[in-house]
């Protein structure tokens, strides 16, 4: 298989087959969005290999579930599909223009720090301040096929880098000290234990 962007495609690589139909639900209710200490947040997502209507019906539902939450991204895992597909809208349905659905996204460069507080639907209740790049070059495939590269920076790349992050297994509770992770799972723990999670 022809890598992208000169990169080589993850091995994994998922059939959208064996998807689950969203065309029926996505009018009428969100997708489920795991919790941290779900195994699928902690697995490595597969490339996708077609752009068939199944994946087109996926964005659009975690797109409609992200607004709903309300939140301003959404990583295919969150919703309980090992998937490298995202979605971002810092508008919250707001301005349409300003959603964007990006398939196998991978960052090419990136430069610039700053640290910034974030939270995330899969570990709701929580805002912590995680170092990510200013600026950096994305390249990945839209819903239609074509191919993006396009530089972001601000709060945009923030949000990408924190989406593909989910993509490879990581959430915003690995990325801080080993000690405040592990007050913050210990605290999740017991939240599970009296049904809070």
């Amino acid at each position: 298989m022809e890598p992208l962007f000169g990169f080589p495609l993850v091995p994994t690589l998922v059939d959208s087959a064996a998807l689950t139909k969203y065309n029926e639900t996505m009018e009428t209710e969100a997708l489920k969005i795991y919790k941290y200490g779900d195994k699928v947040l902690k697995e490595k997502a597969g490339d996708i290999r077609n752009i068939d209507q199944r994946i087109v019906d996926l964005a659009a539902a975690m797109t409609q579930t992200m607004h709903g939450a309300p939140g301003i991204g959404l990583a295919a895992p969150q919703v309980g599909e090992s998937l490298r597909l995202i979605t971002l809208d810092l508008s919250v349905g707001e301005n349409p223009e300003e959603l964007l659905v990006v398939v196998n996204p991978c960052i090419i460069e990136s430069e610039g720090q700053e640290t910034g507080e974030e939270g995330c639907l899969s570990v709701p209740g929580y805002s912590l301040a995680i170092r990510r790049n200013f600026r950096l070059l994305l390249a990945g495939i839209l819903l239609d096929g074509s191919e993006l590269r396009a530089e972001f920076e601000g709060l945009k790349a923030r949000v990408l880098q924190h989406e593909i992050d989910h993509l490879d297994g990581f959430t915003i509770v690995d990325r801080v000290s080993t000690l405040k992770r592990s007050l913050i799972r210990k605290e999740i723990r017991h939240k599970r234990k009296s049904g809070e999670w």
